[in-house]
């Protein structure tokens, strides 16, 4: 990753500063988005990384953040989508601005980020977009109409950018998790022993990996392990991928 240059988005914490850590600890020049600036500042300084305040749900702030990557270092290589939340509730009770709130989040800032950094990595004819999906971007599961309904979105689109990168040496994929042990996660818990009347400790047992083969939640760091391999010369074939990491889950 010497001399590359990576945005992170939703790095303060969880996946993305796991990310973020593995892109930095290999060389890469890494630029930390998140709307949460004290963890980002803290977390960026530790890294020799660059922490921009980022609000996704802006296209000026979108634009904004992509403008500093290319005006400080002059390209953009890699770009790893990954902020999000989840919001668990009934279709019938889903708040509509929840809804247009991850919809704009999770699948338009992909979008315009992927079109902002398109350019130079066509220029450059070598790019790297990961999209940090989910499981839930190949099944659904009740009670989270809005984030499942991004993730299937941000599949779409990433085969459709695969596609048109494959000619200019960009490849685009998307890493479909289960359950991973983040603050997204733990909120999730909270969440879901509310609406089932269950422990949190049920949640887990009961719901987060039933379906799953490996009883346990994934650790971040894991993501970023992945996120190497495919920025690496030997994922320059792999594209238009969903690469699952659910311990099984989608195997039945």
């Amino acid at each position: 990753m010497q001399d590359k240059v990576a945005i992170v988005t939703g790095a303060a914490s969880g996946i993305g500063l796991a990310v973020s850590q593995s892109l930095a600890r290999a060389g890469a020049k890494v630029y930390m988005a998140d709307v949460n600036e004290e963890a980002g500042q803290r977390e960026a300084a530790a890294l020799g990384a660059t922490f921009v305040r980022t609000d996704l749900t802006r296209r000026e702030e979108c634009r904004r953040l992509v403008d500093r990557a290319l005006s400080e270092s002059g390209r953009v290589d890699i770009l790893i989508n990954n902020a999000g939340i989840q919001h668990v509730s009934p279709i019938e009770d889903f708040p509509e601005d929840k809804w247009d709130f991850m919809l704009a989040l999770m699948l338009t800032a992909p979008f315009l980020l992927t079109r902002y950094c398109w350019p130079g990595m066509k220029e450059n004819r070598w790019g790297r977009v990961i999209n940090i999906n989910s499981v839930h971007g190949l099944i659904a599961s009740p009670f989270k109409s809005a984030y499942i309904s991004a993730k299937h979105g941000i599949a779409g689109l990433t085969k459709t950018t695969a596609l048109e990168g494959g000619p200019f040496g960009i490849t685009v994929n998307s890493i479909c998790p289960a359950y991973v042990r983040t603050p997204l996660v733990d909120n999730q818990i909270a969440d879901q022993a509310k609406v089932h009347n269950i422990t949190p400790e049920q949640v887990i047992e009961t719901i987060m990996l039933k379906n799953s083969a490996v009883k346990r939640l994934i650790e971040p760091a894991e993501i970023g392990q992945l996120v190497l391999f495919l920025c690496s010369s030997t994922g320059d074939c792999i594209t238009g991928s969903m690469m699952t990491m659910d311990g099984g889950w989608t195997a039945t």
